[in-house]
């Protein structure tokens, strides 16, 4: 049977499924991509270098839903599309072209946290695991049934770059065991229970802000989830914003405030929360180098009984 297939991904993992497709011998005719974004922090490896080197077609769309890009894609009749962390919705009208299915590979275990960001929305919200799905795709975002997935756990001081490289790994893993059921018509259809699941959207810088009322387990949370290559998680002081790259959380009475300096040691700065204490060892002001948390505050006269938080 033929299987000419188009990719549409991006990021380390759009490599990696490519990679996977040309070892079971799919047939891969281009792969759509994205362009850098030099705002972001890319860290991630080049799809559109690695399907160059293979000597695949490369295209770079602006939008999945113009008509100029679907009869593009559908100039290449293919049997299978595949989604490999590609940035744009993919409609209807394309994933009909796709003869023989339209496959999505998903960072979570749908069907919880489906949408966006699921990698770093897990860490934010304190799970201790997660991992990738493989789908078929449909309209609606991360909803089609199930071929296969596998689990990952999450460390307590895991961050989006060492919980990426348990999802790598895992994707392969799937790719190898679903690759040959697909090429042969034979894959599973498990359907998703979305009652069970759960949707959440995109992640903006502004959802970083630290709110000290917060435990000082949830505040290290949002500050795992989104640490470099993110954002980062932030708070004010003296009317300039902080970020805050890492912290620990104590389980002690904060005797303060919440967002009272409680004290500045070689080990970090202790900061009151509303429950516990959040110990900060790696900060920095926008715009200014970072640095640990105690030289951080010699510098900059930071002491005991200062508050953070205020903008």
């Amino acid at each position: 049977m033929s299987a000419r297939t188009l990719v549409m991904g991006y990021h380390t993992l759009g490599c990696l499924g490519l990679d996977a497709l040309l070892r079971h011998g799919f047939d891969v005719a281009a792969v759509f991509t994205h362009h850098d974004n030099p705002k972001e922090e890319i860290w991630w490896e080049s799809l559109a270098g690695r399907a160059a080197q293979a000597g695949i077609q490369v295209h770079y769309p602006e939008t999945m839903k113009d008509a100029q890009t679907q009869a593009l894609v559908g100039s290449y009749e293919p049997d299978f599309i595949f989604s490999f962390y590609f940035r744009f919705m993919i409609p209807p009208e394309v994933l009909d072209m796709a003869k023989r299915g339209a496959f999505n590979l998903h960072g979570s275990l749908l069907p919880r946290y489906r949408g966006r960001a699921p990698a770093n929305w897990v860490l934010v919200n304190g799970e201790t695991e997660t991992g990738v799905s493989l789908h078929y795709m449909v309209a609606k975002p991360d909803a089609g049934e199930l071929v296969d997935q596998e689990p990952v756990s999450i460390a307590f001081e895991e961050t989006p770059r060492t919980l990426y490289a348990k999802l790598e790994a895992a994707a392969v893993t799937v790719l190898d065991r679903s690759l040959p059921l697909i090429k042969a018509g034979t894959a599973p259809h498990h359907p998703l229970d979305l009652t069970q699941g759960s949707y959440f959207g995109g992640r903006k810088p502004d959802d970083g802000r630290l709110d000290w009322t917060w435990s000082a387990l949830k505040a290290f949370f949002l500050i795992r989830g989104v640490t470099h290559p993110y954002p980062g998680a932030f708070t004010f002081f003296g009317g300039k914003k902080l970020f805050v790259w890492w912290a620990k959380p104590l389980d002690k009475e904060p005797f303060g405030a919440p967002g009272t300096v409680l004290s500045v040691t070689s080990e970090g700065c202790l900061v009151a929360a509303g429950r516990g204490a959040l110990l900060i060892t790696r900060c920095q002001f926008e715009g200014e180098p970072e640095y640990d948390a105690y030289t951080f505050c010699t510098l900059h006269g930071v002491l005991p009984g200062a508050k953070l938080g205020s903008d």
